[in-house]
């Protein structure tokens, strides 16, 4: 199901494109057909990517991006080994946690890069998407962005950590607030609670978020990941304990029928009847 040794990455099956040019790494969702939709698949590729980034010395910072009108508007579920089986429900819960664990360390060699990361987010950002953009360093919105953390109310708990993400920045009652409720807010509400830094025009949002990258690009690289770091180092105290809480949190859910009920409610577009179980 998870392709956790191969490091190619198959002709039409790209999920993530990257391109490098003035110090400028640009790393771009390019499956704008699906919205750019995540899968087991789009968190190998961006570990990848990461790796390939890391030393290349031509690349000051890296601008995240998607093509299309969404940025990323959640999981793919029509992706390919969506699901995690097992001979019983202990053994599902344990893979599902391994395969939690496994992304987890995929998005941390992203945010844990040495060069910043600015995201451009337009169009949906939900899910899997939002929790992306919160490892960036910089967010930059279309004023026509939506963010949303819709797993509870599809019987799952958030998984990659944007809620603790949510609550570093913007504090716990906002986490709490829109991880319990699904609640969708838009570019302004983003920006007030800080969860973006800019907001800006559909119509601006590349040259918007250019702007941003050269200002950091043309900066002393030392200086620029130093500061990173440090800022970090503040800001992340306790994250990596909690996502381990998060992984078998998550784990837990997926398996359960709460999850089940929620994603066949949402396919048949009903409310979903949970019981606990």
């Amino acid at each position: 199901m998870i392709d956790t040794l191969g490091t190619e990455i198959a002709e039409g099956e790209e999920r993530i494109a990257l391109t490098v040019e003035d110090g400028v790494g640009f790393l771009t969702l390019c499956r704008p057909e699906k919205l750019n939709g995540w899968s087991w698949e789009a968190s190998r590729q961006l570990g990848l990517m990461a790796d390939r980034i890391r030393f290349d010395e031509r690349v000051r910072v890296v601008l995240l991006r998607a093509e299309g009108r969404a940025f990323c508007a959640g999981i793919d579920v029509t992706a390919p080994g969506g699901g995690i089986t097992g001979r019983t429900a202990a053994e599902r819960i344990r893979r599902y946690d391994e395969g939690i664990r496994w992304v987890h360390e995929r998005f941390a060699v992203f945010a844990r890069l040495p060069q910043p990361v600015v995201a451009a987010v337009q169009g949906y950002c939900l899910g899997f998407g939002f929790e992306l953009a919160l490892m960036a360093d910089v967010r930059i919105a279309a004023d026509d962005a939506v963010f949303a953390l819709p797993e509870a109310g599809l019987g799952v708990a958030v998984d990659a950590g944007g809620d603790l993400r949510i609550a570093r920045e913007a504090g716990a009652g906002w986490a709490k607030y829109l991880a319990l409720t699904g609640r969708r807010i838009d570019a302004a509400t983003a920006e007030r609670l800080g969860l973006v830094q800019v907001v800006t025009p559909r119509d601006d949002l590349d040259r918007t978020a250019r702007e941003t990258v050269d200002a950091i690009a043309s900066a002393a690289p030392l200086a620029v990941r130093a500061i990173k770091r440090n800022i970090d180092a503040y800001a992340d105290q306790g994250l990596s304990a909690a996502l381990d809480r998060t992984a078998l949190s998550a784990a837990l859910t997926l398996t359960s029928e709460d999850a089940r009920e929620g994603y066949a409610a949402k396919g048949a577009r009903r409310r979903p009847r949970f019981n606990g179980t």
